[in-house]
């Protein structure tokens, strides 16, 4: 009996080692990503240097992230049709290209110091249209990849790596600044996409059902657009967490982009490095919560944890306010990372498991447009209320909107059976 127990509990845990040994595409894929999202957390870092150097200007950085966005997000309903019946690894493989192209471009005209905001903006621009073919094509390539026993390991391992770059990416970019140039910086992350394409390379080989599928030439986008939102409608658990955080994430942003700041450095009036440590604390409680996560194949009960854990992530941010004391914040921001780290999870593992293949593109951006879309807005609410009504009153009122938005969730049976 005992020994029974021990091989069930050996079959419901998988070691990340032995991800890569059941999986070498996983491995693939794992080390294309990390390459191509450590070029652009240095680019993260640079960019707003170099727009800085070139026009003094705070408000022409948001509009060069808006150059970038407005492309992204207008076309991703559109961009999930056509990766759904194009092989999504050549895809992959085309955007790396042009993006390596693109960055490449900008460190050369960097280094012969002849950028102007008008470069940037048309290179920023065709970022964005690479951006929105690449995320739903990578999307789906995770979904055939990740298969059922390694799901769960897998997903997670992945995040973990997201967000150890997350700490690091930034210190290496603003190393690279400081010690040579914004135009090392961009070498490097062109070079990081065709490193990335390297290991895609690999995945080339892979089938997908979408290219098994006879469809009519006289479909219109409009019909294949509608079977993406079908697929949604037809899983309560899609289509309510999809609304649900369209919502959710207009007051998560207003508060990590805007009012965490101004709460460290204005109103606490901490040293800024504090604000560093406060965002390193968020990523080491999703990096432990990851690690956690993929200790385990299944977890049960999915619906009531991801909303248990949106609420404490709500809670958490709701006591920001109450005390001005470091280690307590960066308490507090730990649990926010873990929380939304185990939402992640389970959003995207659900995913994998409930979208047919042939029709995950289309899934993958609708979900990427209900996170994103709303997002400016967001933004300019808290602005606006910040002003109207005060920081910390706009805080509080935030924070607890999004608890109140996980418990009524939660008052939904769908949801509440979802295992």
């Amino acid at each position: 009996m005992v020994s029974s127990v021990n091989v069930k509990q050996r079959e419901d845990t998988l070691t990340f080692l032995q991800l890569f040994k059941k999986s070498p595409h996983f491995a693939a894929l794992l080390f294309g990503q990390i390459f191509s999202y450590l070029g652009s957390s240095i680019t993260n870092v640079i960019m707003p240097i170099v727009v800085l150097q070139e026009t003094k200007s705070a408000a022409m950085m948001g509009t060069v992230m808006a150059v970038y966005m407005v492309p992204f997000i207008l076309l991703l309903p559109f961009s999930g049709v056509l990766v759904d019946k194009m092989n999504k690894v050549k895809i992959m493989l085309f955007v790396d290209l042009v993006r390596f192209a693109l960055i490449l471009t900008l460190a050369t005209i960097s280094f012969l110091n002849q950028l102007s905001m008008t470069i940037l903006f048309i290179i920023m621009f065709l970022m964005g249209i690479m951006e929105s073919l690449f995320q739903p094509a990578h999307s789906g390539v995770r979904a055939k990849i990740f298969t059922k026993e390694i799901r769960n390991a897998a997903n997670s391992l992945t995040q973990v790596m997201m967000q150890g770059l997350k700490l690091f990416g930034p210190i290496i970019g603003g190393v690279i600044v400081s010690s040579f140039s914004a135009a090392w910086g961009f070498g490097i992350d062109a070079a990081t996409y065709i490193i990335s394409f390297l290991f895609l390379l690999s995945l080339r080989r892979l089938s997908f059902q979408s290219n098994t599928i006879n469809t009519s030439p006289k479909r219109s986008i409009k019909q294949d657009l509608l079977e993406g939102i079908e697929v949604i409608r037809q899983q309560s658990w899609l289509w309510i967490t999809i609304l649900a955080f369209s919502v959710i994430n207009i007051f998560w942003g207003g508060i990590m982009k805007v009012l965490l700041p101004w709460l460290i450095n204005v109103h606490y009036q901490f040293d800024p490095t504090v604000f560093g440590l406060v965002i390193s604390a968020s990523g080491a409680g999703g990096i432990v919560c990851g690690i956690i996560f993929g200790l385990r194949k299944q977890w049960n009960k999915r619906g009531i944890l991801t909303y248990i854990s949106v609420a404490l992530s709500g809670l958490s941010l709701l006591l920001l306010p109450a005390v001005a004391s470091i280690p307590f914040i960066m308490f507090l921001m730990f649990l926010n990372g873990a929380c939304n780290m185990f939402f992640g999870l389970i959003w995207e593992t659900s995913l994998q498991e409930l979208v047919p293949e042939e029709k995950f593109g289309r899934v993958a951006s609708l979900d990427m447009l209900g996170s994103f879309a709303l997002l400016p807005v967001g933004y300019l609410l808290t602005g606006w209320a910040a002003e109207g009504i005060g920081e910390i009153t706009t805080l509080l009122t935030f924070s607890s909107i999004i608890v109140l938005i996980a418990v009524l969730v939660l008052f939904h049976k769908r949801i509440r059976a979802f295992n």
